[in-house]
């Protein structure tokens, strides 16, 4: 089997038994007892530097108030969690802050932490009130990932390492999202309340560490340096004495700067996988591995020119996706048939619109809804992948009369387009070609276009009360099977919606150099720099 061909089983990381049927009671305990697994690095030569790049910059370093996937890459180096995901090419998890830990029932998860766990800066031992503390803030202060703690009520403290995490309803998605992610790092109750007051987001000054790294230093878009921890005294030994981590937007320009041996590890575009494949840079290997992301073209349903449903379907009858992928991806990406990728619970086998599109459909619509002559605007980042995109539907567009006006923004006008909170852009915005990262539950795809996500991250504002009550339900359903039923419809109402074209899964290759580094990932190539080893 190639790295192509590798999918994630149907029930997701249901090898420990958390996300099959009920809620794993009897699972949970055989782990509660279960070693930490000390990985490969730690036998390796240590010191050096690791050179990496980035697709953006950070821009927020609270796990409790965190967005994107590129903050989370850091944060897994700087803080710690109860588990994490395992690297290698399984979705798995393991101990990493927690001794044990365990599913006492269906809402009750029972920890136990490791005693000697320090933060830096005086702040003292980790304990079960931190843990407390860090959960609990995500929903008290309203946090934009409080979805990603679902029903949590509270966290019982039982001694000064034990604590039991109670849940509202049963909640799938906690073994595979919310604990081994973003926010299930663990932060000093004491440090952020002095820095914060009222326990809020500390945003890029982190008030102290716990991880085996700290953040040395940060300039923003130029690079993000990590450094050893000296009071780390967890059970990670790291093989580098600093972590390096440059934003690069543009894969080209990451390509360009690891052939000029500016970096060691990078992602690589799909366009350029052939040519490297067959002519690769000296000391360097080449890794395949499936992608979680999903990348479509979105609609503004609140804006005047795409209020009607039949404009909005014409477009998406308008778009080739075949064709956007051959020139984008040079025919190294599959076509997607929604935001839930292939292997998971909820990947849908069809679409609604033919990937090829149906011209011919899309005049009679826009003929039907009168607007013969329509004149919108794509925005897009400043990228030669994204810009593509946009040029290839412009003339797609143009064979059934709508003219696309084409608008590139750098990542950081881009991110925040459709947020009201941050002014009304979004009042503007009408097509927009957008990808977003996941981890392995649908949940996390779907748990953005809900109504309540319209203005934060639903640009497309699209709010569907059957959609809504389908999320919700789908969350704590134990039988697998209803599960994905629920997903695939939740998908059918969005592209029947009219205001998602969908595009690709794209592909993870990476590259690196092996004479300096054996890097460790997450099964989709996400880099998990803590464990990286020298080569």
């Amino acid at each position: 089997m190639t790295d192509q061909d590798i999918r994630l089983p149907k029930a997701a990381l249901d090898r420990r038994g958390f996300l099959k049927g009920t809620a794993a009671v009897g699972a949970g305990a055989m782990l509660a007892n279960m070693p930490i697994t000390r990985h490969a690095f730690a036998q390796g030569a240590k010191g050096g530097t690791l050179r990496a790049r980035a697709y953006a910059d950070i821009d927020a370093l609270d796990p409790g108030f965190y967005q994107n996937a590129y903050n989370v890459d850091v944060m897994n180096c700087i803080y710690s969690k109860l588990i994490h995901y395992k690297p290698g090419r399984e979705w798995d998890w393991e101990l990493q802050a927690a001794e044990s830990i365990e599913q006492v029932d269906s809402t009750h998860i029972r920890f136990k932490l490791r005693e000697g766990m320090m933060f830096t800066g005086g702040y003292g031992e980790m304990t079960a009130e931190d843990v407390k503390f860090s959960f609990e803030r995500i929903i008290q202060h309203d946090s934009p990932v409080k979805g990603d703690w679902g029903p949590l009520e509270r966290v019982d403290v039982e001694d000064k390492y034990t604590g039991v995490i109670v849940l509202n309803e049963p909640f799938q998605p906690l073994w595979n999202i919310t604990l081994p992610y973003g926010c299930g790092h663990i932060v000093s109750k004491k440090a952020v309340m002095e820095a914060t007051k009222n326990g809020g987001n500390f945003g890029m000054e982190p008030p102290c560490f716990s991880g085996p790294y700290v953040l040395a230093e940060w300039k923003p878009d130029q690079y993000v340096k990590l450094t050893r921890n000296p009071d780390y005294t967890g059970p990670d030994e790291v093989a580098f004495d600093e972590i390096r981590i440059f934003p690069m937007d543009d894969e080209k320009t990451a390509e360009i700067a690891y052939e000029a041996g500016d970096i060691d590890y990078t992602g690589i575009s799909l366009a350029s996988l052939n040519r490297y494949k067959q002519d690769k840079p000296d000391n360097t290997t080449i890794r395949e591995h499936p992608s979680l992301y999903y990348v479509w073209i979105g609609m503004n349903t609140d804006h005047p020119k795409l209020k009607d449903k039949r404009v909005r379907q014409a477009i998406q009858y308008a778009i080739n996706v075949p064709q956007i992928l051959q020139a984008a991806y040079f025919g190294q990406a599959e076509v997607a048939n929604g935001i839930v990728a292939p292997g998971l619970i909820g990947h849908r086998e069809r679409t609604i619109v033919p990937p090829e599109g149906n011209q011919a459909k899309a005049k009679q619509l826009l003929a039907e809804a009168g607007a013969e002559g329509l004149e919108v605007t794509v925005d897009t980042l400043n990228a030669s992948k994204w810009k593509t995109i946009a040029e290839i539907a412009q003339a797609q567009l143009a064979q059934v009369g709508i003219t696309l006006q084409i608008n590139v923004q750098d990542s950081g006008s881009f991110w925040t387009l459709g947020m009201e909170s941050e002014g009304d852009r979004w009042k503007d915005l009408q097509l927009i070609i957008n990808r977003f990262s996941m981890v392995p539950d649908p949940y996390y795809a779907t748990q953005w276009f809900t109504c309540e996500q319209v203005g934060v991250w639903n640009w497309e504002r699209f709010c569907n009360e059957k959609y809504d009550k389908l999320h919700n339900k789908a969350v704590s359903e134990t039988d697998p099977e209803k599960r994905d039923r629920m997903y695939r419809e939740m998908q059918d109402i969005m592209e029947e919606s009219g205001a998602y074209r969908f595009l690709t899964h794209e592909g993870s290759p990476i590259m690196y150099r092996n004479t300096i580094v054996e890097p460790a990932t997450r099964p989709d190539g996400r880099p998990l720099y803590r464990y990286a080893n020298k080569a």
